[in-house]
């Protein structure tokens, strides 16, 4: 070949080669594993992450969906032993301790510094609504990437309220009382006034709302919680109040507790047997349209909350976005930027829009207000407003304590118990549940405090 020639195109090879950018090579691979397989959830993330991937190809982000936390709990558990963890986990809120003890994750704080980008993607934390941001926010530093965040709302039945002479749903516990005795009194009464999911999550949210903490050292945020303290006298007001309305044949309790007692609400609320539920907020889109669905229209509104003591706020509920420790420099800000891109104001808007999961950026909440999709749709405003409106205290920020999730299933069995049992005291039995409590989180620390 003549010389020249080899030359010419040795330099041409050169000159392409110095336009290709690196990420030709292969794309880092991030996988990102979520406690969600269906179409609506799973899907959605799925289809950011193709977006993702079409717009920053150095990275090729995976979604792997599991069927429920506990599942995605025993898989992260064995892959950690295998030394094959992916980049991002998603952990629910009350495993946040057990997520911090792990020693599997990095702080979302730590893995940025002070950077304020990452590949174009603004790394503002400042716009997240505020009780979300304090939730995450631990030793003075943010932990993980809040995602599906959800708050414990209320559903009416307007139709039945309406018959009964009401206009608008209760805010107070004594509010609930008043409009049971007119709904419960009309002629073509339902079977039962309201009803509740017997999940811990409710206590939790009953509790704040007194500003009355879950455990001591302020709820686990100025020293890790060594005991509980719901059996204070904001606990017994709660199970007090609900034998109460259980007297007055205004609450319907299935019986079912935990996961098991979701589906009891939907099917009670659905077949109009109540005229009211306490529930998530991240079922706003499911409860609106079987409303529409079943013709009566369901207006969500705040919690309600013991007027004696007033209405502190309300803790957030749902799970956040683990970053794991130990990733090469390459594929740690691959999951970095994807966390914030998934997260961004637009993403955050789409998610909510999608499932009733919060708004979790303020300005993701002032874009759809300019839209005016909330005039079309004002239930899915309330779970933001409840918690933008919430005052940031030590109870209302949510508890953090080792073995949360079997903490969690004691309450639920005391308030099982109060309710299935005439004769039992709420005060001691709470206080029993506390004590039963202490002796699980006693031995989680000796096992995980160095």
């Amino acid at each position: 070949m003549n010389r020249k020639l080899v030359v010419l195109l040795s330099l041409t090879l050169l000159a392409v080669l110095a336009v290709v950018p690196a990420f030709a090579q292969d794309p880092a691979e991030v996988p990102v594993w979520i406690a969600f397989t269906d179409a609506n959830r799973l899907g959605w993330a799925q289809d950011r992450a193709a977006e993702f991937n079409a717009a920053f190809p150095q990275y090729n982000v995976t979604i792997q969906g599991y069927a429920n936390y506990e599942e995605l709990f025993a898989a992260t558990a064995l892959a950690a032993e295998q030394g094959s963890l992916p980049a991002v986990v998603q952990y629910f809120e009350v495993a946040t301790q057990v997520a911090r003890d792990s020693g599997y994750f990095k702080s979302i704080a730590s893995a940025l510094g002070d950077r304020t980008e990452i590949n174009g993607i603004s790394t503002a934390l400042d716009d997240i609504i505020g009780p979300v941001a304090a939730y995450y926010t631990l030793d003075g530093e943010f932990t993980s990437m809040p995602w599906n965040t959800s708050s414990a709302i209320w559903f009416s039945n307007m139709n039945i309220l309406n018959a009964a002479g009401i206009d608008t749903p209760p805010a107070t516990w004594a509010e609930i009382d008043a409009a049971c005795e007119a709904i419960m009194a009309l002629p073509e009464a339902p079977e039962y006034c309201w009803t509740f999911p017997n999940h811990g999550w409710f206590f939790e949210q009953w509790l704040a709302q007194q500003d009355a903490v879950f455990a001591n050292n302020d709820n686990g945020r100025t020293e890790r919680a060594t005991e509980v303290a719901f059996n204070s006298d904001a606990g017994v007001a709660i199970l007090n109040w609900m034998r109460e309305q259980q007297d007055k044949g205004y609450l319907y309790y299935s019986g079912a507790q935990g996961g098991d007692s979701w589906g009891t609400v939907d099917q009670a609320f659905g077949a109009q047997q109540v005229a009211m539920a306490a529930y998530s907020s991240s079922d706003t889109a499911v409860y609106t349209q079987t409303g529409v669905d079943n013709g009566y229209e369901v207006v969500a509104s705040f919690l309600p909350y013991n007027d004696a003591t007033g209405w502190t706020g309300n803790l957030i509920g749902g799970a956040s976005l683990w970053l794991v420790d130990g990733l090469s420099t390459e594929v740690e800000d691959g999951a970095l930027s994807f966390l914030f891109w998934m997260t961004n104001t637009e993403n955050a808007a789409s998610w909510h829009q999608t499932t009733g999961y919060i708004a979790i950026r303020q300005s993701a909440v002032d874009q759809l207000t300019a839209a005016g999709w909330y005039d079309e749709n004002p239930n899915f405003r309330v779970a933001s407003d409840q918690l933008a409106a919430s005052t940031v205290t030590p109870a209302t920020s949510g508890a953090l304590l080792g073995a949360f999730p079997q903490i969690r299933n004691v309450v639920t069995q005391a308030i099982d118990t109060v309710l299935l049992t005439p004769d039992a005291d709420p005060a001691t039995v709470l206080n029993d549940a506390a004590a039963e409590a202490n002796t699980i989180l006693e031995e989680y620390n000796l096992l995980n405090v160095e």
